[in-house]
C-alpha cells in the first residue's frame, strides 16, 4: 500500500479543539495524485511508486511520453515502498490515506533566506559591545586554530547561503481531513512558502 501523498502548501490558520484550545494548523492540498511508474526492486534496485500531481499548461516532449494517455501532470514524485503488490499504473490515491490522529512526515523545500550571517543562520552570540569592539557585534570570530592544524576545518560555521534546501518534519499530527475538497489539517508549521510542492508520508519512526 502506497504510504505518501503529493501536496501544496496553503497557508495557515487556527482552530478550535473541542477544549477549546485554539491550535496553529497548516492547510495542504493533498491530491488527488494518479500512479505514474512502478519501480521494482529487481529492476531499478528498489520498490517505488511515483506519483503526478498538478496540471501542467506546457510538457516537453519526453515527458509526454513519459505521460501518454495518463494526462499531464507537473510534478512527478516517488513514494517508496516496501513491495508494489496490490498497486498498478493509473491507481488513483487521495487524502483520504489519512485520517485525524495519525502522524506524518512532511517533506519541503525550506524558504530562501538569500546569504546570512553567522547570527541569523546559526544563533551565534556575537561580541562584546564593550571592551572596544567596533562594528564587531554580529561577527563569527576566530575561525582558525593556530599553527596546528593550520588551517580551517571543514564544517566550520561560517557566513553563507541559508534556506531553499530539503527539510523534513516529522511526526506531525493530523487534525482534520476533508476528503472531498481534498485537504488536511495539520498541527504546526511545515518547511516552505504557500504554494510550495510537498511529500507527505505516514511516520514510521
Amino acid at each position: 500500500m502506497i504510504q505518501g501523498i503529493i501536496g501544496r502548501k496553503l497557508g495557515m490558520t487556527q482552530m478550535f479543539r473541542d477544549n477549546g484550545r485554539a491550535e496553529a494548523v497548516t492547510a495542504i492540498a493533498a491530491g488527488p495524485c494518479t500512479v505514474i511508474q512502478i519501480k521494482k526492486d529487481s529492476k531499478e534496485g528498489y520498490n517505488a511508486a511515483q506519483l503526478g500531481f498538478g496540471e501542467a499548461k506546457k510538457l516537453k516532449s519526453a515527458r509526454k511520453g513519459h505521460l501518454k494517455g495518463m494526462g499531464d501532470y507537473r510534478y512527478l514524485r516517488e513514494i517508496r515502498l516496501a513491495d508494489t503488490k496490490g498497486i498498478k499504473v493509473g491507481d488513483s490515491v487521495d487524502v483520504s490515506l489519512f485520517e485525524s490522529g495519525d502522524k506524518v512526515d512532511i517533506t519541503g523545500i525550506s524558504k530562501g533566506k538569500g546569504f546570512a550571517g553567522v547570527v541569523k543562520r546559526y544563533n551565534f552570540a556575537g561580541g562584546p559591545k564593550t571592551h572596544g569592539q567596533s562594528d564587531r557585534h554580529r561577527a563569527g570570530g576566530s575561525i582558525g586554530a593556530g599553527t596546528s592544524p593550520g588551517r580551517v576545518l571543514k564544517g566550520t560555521r561560517m557566513p553563507g547561503h541559508m534556506g531553499n534546501e530539503q527539510v523534513t518534519a516529522r511526526k506531525l499530527e493530523v487534525i482534520q481531513v476533508d476528503s472531498e475538497r481534498n485537504i488536511m489539517l495539520v498541527k504546526g508549521t511545515i518547511p516552505g512558502a504557500k504554494n510550495g510542492i510537498l511529500i507527505i508520508k505516514k511516520s514510521g519512526k
